[in-house]
């Protein structure tokens, strides 16, 4: 470990056979405290790159428990853009299973919001502690299935109180959203900071995923914004290409930020309630937005602007209540 902690400290970024050694070390609980301590904090204040970031996701990935389901998208992000918004990703992943679209959801309790994937599916009545078996069973069932990520990532423990005592960002909240237990090749990423795109895409792809975006709006959020331009890397097959969506383009009409900001499980719970029973607003328009891009990297659409209109249609009629209610009932 001493000689990585080195190599970063005089500004070296470590190969991705470098980093899987590193992390290895580390979900392994044979580094001492503070070299967990200075791995962490080196590394961050350096800047992590996509190579670092896909050893670190390797391994944590090797280690999990496994759902063993084919064909599923996930819509997890990196949270940490400071803006304490409604649950946007989540719902729009119950949104996508109700159109059809088998998403293995992975997620955590909140950590630098009020209210994370976790705690806003508990509110919604969504058992979250599921085993591997179940999970896959309500993923071929309802085409949702939430993997709480302290229950499948045990190798975490010996990071955790290290992660704690740092008290910021780290490379873990880079490297958990690309980590899902269910191996999903297709994934919609929001990420905190526009550096990070390329860096996830580099990522993504040295980890063979089929298709993802990578997604930061200008306007600071983590997610697809009804509000400012929206800047995409695309990985695909492969390649990288650059997307802007701006939703003037799309006529959303959204206009107030304050309508998107969340507070805690029960409240934003009742949004997203309120949303599915086809109650029309920026939030919906949002969710709308990020879930189209579900629909595209899921194969199921091409265009963008139609994925969107058929998002909207459908959460509009009220059906995706009763997709919920599924969903709960098991």
């Amino acid at each position: 470990m001493k000689n990585y902690i080195e190599k970063i400290k005089n500004q070296q970024s470590l190969t991705f056979e470098e980093s899987k050694s590193a992390f290895e070390v580390l979900m392994e609980g044979k580094a001492q405290e503070n070299e967990i301590y200075d791995f962490l904090t080196e590394l961050s204040s350096k800047g992590e790159t996509s190579d670092e970031i896909a050893g670190g996701v390797y391994v944590l990935r090797n280690k999990s428990k496994r759902v063993n389901v084919e064909n599923c998208i996930d819509t997890c992000g990196t949270g940490g853009d400071g803006m304490n918004t409604l649950n946007i990703s989540t719902a729009s992943a119950i949104l996508l299973s109700s159109l059809k679209v088998k998403v293995a959801k992975h997620g955590n309790k909140a950590v630098s919001s009020k209210c994370g994937s976790g705690d806003v599916l508990e509110a919604l009545n969504i058992n979250i502690n599921l085993e591997t078996n179940e999970v896959e069973q309500q993923i071929n069932k309802n085409n949702f299935g939430f993997m709480f990520a302290p229950n499948y990532h045990s190798a975490m423990k010996f990071v955790g109180p290290t992660r704690k005592k740092i008290g910021k960002r780290t490379i873990f909240n880079m490297i958990g959203p690309l980590s899902n237990p269910a191996l999903v090749d297709k994934q919609v990423v929001g990420v905190f900071d526009k550096k990070l795109l390329n860096i996830f895409a580099l990522a993504l792809s040295n980890l063979r995923l089929k298709f993802a975006w990578i997604v930061n709006s200008e306007d600071g959020l983590d997610e697809i914004s009804p509000y400012a331009k929206t800047n995409i890397v695309q990985l695909k097959d492969g390649k990288i290409s650059e997307i802007v969506i701006d939703p003037k383009d799309l006529n959303v009409n959204a206009d107030n930020f304050k309508n998107l900001i969340g507070q805690d499980a029960k409240f934003n719970s009742e949004k997203i309630i309120e949303i599915f029973k086809g109650q029309d607003n920026d939030f919906s328009k949002a969710v709308c937005l990020n879930a189209a891009a579900g629909l595209i990297v899921s194969g199921k659409y091409e265009d963008y602007g139609k994925a969107y209109k058929v998002a909207r249609d459908f959460i509009k009629s009220g059906s995706v209540y009763d997709h919920l209610t599924k969903i709960q009932n098991g």
